[in-house]
């Protein structure tokens, strides 16, 4: 029995398509139906390593080695392999490689799933069925090899079991990340929402102008997704495609979806217009930006963000318009300007230098970044002041060191000022209505102070009345 080999994915294709062609499967002789699915998907993956070495340019002789791929040996010794996910053509699961017991996602043919069981149901032939999804994951992790992007998973290694011939018996190994839950994802603060949308559109624009041409996910679900150190990635790329659907005329250019269809145009080359791109446009729409764009996003804004769902939804947009308009909210978002003009609510409050919180634990507020306290992003201090104004439980808040990914600073509002503790370097904004004579907190005088102002020597500061 032939032992597992580890091989570069560039032998791996040419092994696939030449040195274990279809026709040469040992065993029963697959149906003529599936010898064509066969060589069907060997054609597309001929034509796929075509426009590899068309378009994308070898790298440069001065450039350093990549690091040695990982291959079988280090499948072999995978310890601690858990369930991540499954669908109709792969299984994935979670595993930690010799020697860091570095973890990262193994997947391969899911030989219980729906693709493998249809075909031997129709075909009778499981090692040509299995061979036949297999070539599906030779697909995929060529673009991800060709492909170069941080919202593009990475391909960490591969193998090839030889031993498991006629079968094809191959696994990848990527980069782990965490499913996406869009559920969760509706409970999260505005700001992280639109994270996502961003970082969706900013693939979107790559694989519109990929070396490979625009390329399109044909199956564009939000379980093709993950989350990797809070940015989101495609992972399954077996469905996508570089080839633009040809017509002759506009009535040829029709893209359909369950609720809608759009009319393109035919170009001069005999390919419809920008397809690629705006059906990638309009999923995003419909799986993304509708349930996630909108909800508790500033108010200003609200009109901005309005008028991407609907010129995406209309397609009235395309990826270089759209991905311009986020970039216009981010601006806007980071900078403060979109914080409305109107009196501010800081000088209803006290600053305490030199005081934290004991704890985080207090009243609730949504979506809070904290599911025990009332924690939310803000510009500064005058923002927070003005929430915390609307807040009628809101007594103080702390302007805490933690940033979030735009580097708006995290702010923490609470009711009570029983928790608060001498020492650190945050400051405590206190409402003037919250002092009250009680338990003194001893500090300096001109510890104390608000906007220029000196509190006076002996004022007294307590928990405000329940």
């Amino acid at each position: 029995m032939a032992a597992a080999l580890a091989v570069a994915l560039p032998a791996l294709l040419a092994f696939a398509l030449v040195s274990s062609g279809p026709w040469r499967l040992p065993g029963p002789e697959p149906p003529p139906g599936l010898l064509r699915e066969l060589e069907g998907r060997q054609r597309d993956l001929g034509r796929l390593a075509a426009v590899i070495r068309a378009r994308v340019s070898p790298a440069s002789s001065s450039s350093p080695p990549p690091p040695p791929a990982l291959g079988c040996a280090d499948v072999e010794g995978a310890a601690g392999v858990s369930l991540v996910g499954s669908g109709i053509t792969k299984v994935v699961v979670r595993a930690a490689l010799p020697p860091a017991g570095r973890e990262v996602a193994l997947k391969s043919v899911h030989g219980g799933g729906r693709d493998v069981n249809r075909c031997v149901q129709r075909y009778g032939h499981p090692a040509g069925c299995h061979r036949l999804a297999a070539y599906k994951l030779l697909k995929e992790a060529t673009l991800l090899q060709s492909l170069e992007h941080p919202g593009i998973i990475e391909l960490r290694g591969q193998c090839y079991d030889g031993s498991a011939d006629p079968e094809m018996k191959i696994t990848t190994i990527l980069e782990l990340g965490t499913p996406l839950e869009m559920i969760e994802l509706l409970q999260t603060p505005w700001e992280k929402r639109f994270k996502i949308c961003l970082d969706l559109v900013e693939l979107l624009y790559y694989l519109a102008n990929s070396p490979l041409g625009s390329i399109t996910l044909l199956d564009f679900q939000p379980r093709q997704f993950v989350i990797v150190d809070g940015v989101l990635k495609v992972t399954d790329l077996d469905d996508a495609s570089t080839e633009e659907l040809s017509c002759q005329t506009d009535e040829d250019c029709v893209l359909e979806f369950p609720t809608k269809n759009f009319s393109l145009k035919c170009t001069m080359r005999g390919k419809c217009e920008g397809i690629n791109e705006r059906r990638n446009l309009f999923n995003a729409y419909r799986y993304f930006f509708t349930y996630l764009l909108p909800h508790t996003a500033p108010s200003v804004l609200q009109p901005i963000l309005k008028d991407i769902l609907n010129a995406t939804g209309d397609l009235r947009y395309g990826v270089n318009e759209t991905l311009r308009a986020f970039q216009k909210v981010l601006h806007l978002y980071k900078s403060g300007l979109y914080l409305q003009k109107k009196p501010s609510h800081l000088k209803e409050y006290i600053a305490l230098k030199g005081f934290h919180s004991g704890t985080a634990e207090d009243y609730k507020c949504w979506p809070s970044y904290s599911h025990s306290g009332c924690v939310l992003s803000v510009h500064n201090a005058e923002e927070a002041a003005d929430i915390c104004s609307s807040h009628s439980q809101c007594q103080h808040f702390i302007i805490t060191p933690q940033k979030t990914w735009t580097g708006r600073p995290l702010a923490l509002f609470q009711s009570s000022s029983a928790d608060l503790i001498p020492g650190g370097n945050t400051v405590v904004y206190m409402k003037r209505s919250a002092v009250s004579r009680g338990k003194p907190l001893t500090r300096s005088p001109n510890d104390y102070r608000d906007v220029g102002e000196e509190i006076p020597a002996g004022t007294n500061f307590g928990p405000p009345g329940r």
